[in-house]
């Protein structure tokens, strides 16, 4: 199922390996493509590979940016191989399980649960962590692959709130289900969430609480990238997810419960993408600079003579 118009994308730290990790997920799924690559020159960790490309209808973004920031299974991928759109859903459950594997890491393996006859969760050779499912096709579909984070620590219990604050920043939004927590599931608390997903600006997000020992939180290895048309839209998100000033750098921002944001203007994409090697260089200089994003500085350093 193609998502439309989406406007969240899930961008992918990596320290060199962005457009290995970009075609190795190319082949662990079906109908997923490179879409374009680029680089970006006289950064701070150098010059930076960045990848778009498209995972089963799921566009993602990946830099090679230096090893600064480790993923783990805070935010990951739920993958849904729903028997309602493909009739061989079970094999290829196992086929993308199987290629995962390859120098990976399973948290939990590929097994019968009470929530579903086939699930696993796996950290793959790069550290990213994806849940793949058999769906219960009953009820409202929902996209192929959603991100879903992860509430540990001092955030465990904040999953229900994060999902109301996200629900309110939004524009275009609405509450997916709600699954709680029922009296003996220790150590996870009782009403605290199980379970939860959400759309915001057409992209599916899912989030729950764990209250097991987790060594890991939130971090910049997966930001969540939010496409702007116009400069009241950055505004407009900056001021209600920043929460962190000490995080602010180069459009990326970190809300009250630690998650990465990025707000970009979608310009900046055209300018990346079709700009001359002189014009992506001014661009890049010009938003080194910035912590909120400035379109109008960003046009105007691109079409400098």
């Amino acid at each position: 199922m193609k998502p439309l118009n989406q406007l969240i994308t899930p961008h992918l730290w990596f320290d060199k390996e962005a457009k290995e990790a970009a075609k190795f997920y190319c082949s662990v799924f079906p109908d997923s493509k490179i879409t374009s690559m680029t680089t970006l020159q006289n950064t701070p960790s150098g010059d930076c590979d960045l990848v778009s490309f498209n995972v089963w209808g799921q566009p993602f973004m990946a830099i090679s940016a230096g090893p600064l920031f480790p993923f783990n299974p805070s935010i990951s991928f739920i993958v849904n191989f729903d028997p309602s759109r493909e009739k061989y859903a079970r094999d290829m459950i196992d086929e993308s399980w199987n290629k995962l594997s390859e120098d990976g890491t399973a948290l939990m393996p590929l097994d019968k649960y009470p929530f579903s006859e086939r699930y696993g969760w796996i950290q793959d050779k790069y550290g990213v962590s994806w849940q793949l499912i058999l769906t219960n096709p009953d009820g409202e579909p929902r996209p192929t692959i959603v991100p879903s984070m992860m509430f540990v620590g001092d955030n465990c219990g904040n999953a229900e709130e994060a999902r109301e604050f996200y629900l309110s920043v939004f524009r275009n939004a609405k509450p997916g289900t709600l699954f709680r927590y029922g009296p003996g599931q220790e150590p996870d608390q009782e009403g605290t969430v199980m379970f939860t997903d959400f759309m915001l600006e057409n992209t599916w997000f899912a989030a729950m609480d764990s209250a097991r020992e987790h060594r890991f939180n939130f971090n910049e290895a997966i930001s969540l990238l939010v496409n702007c048309e116009t400069q009241e839209d950055i505004d407009h998100y900056w001021e209600r997810l920043s929460a962190v000033p000490e995080a602010e750098q180069c459009g990326w921002l970190k809300d009250k419960y630690g998650v990465s944001w990025q707000i970009s203007p979608a310009a900046l994409d055209e300018m990346m993408m079709k700009g001359t090697p002189e014009q992506r260089d001014r661009v890049t200089q010009a938003f080194l600079k910035m912590k909120k994003f400035n379109i109008a500085e960003l046009q105007a350093a691109f079409q400098e003579e």
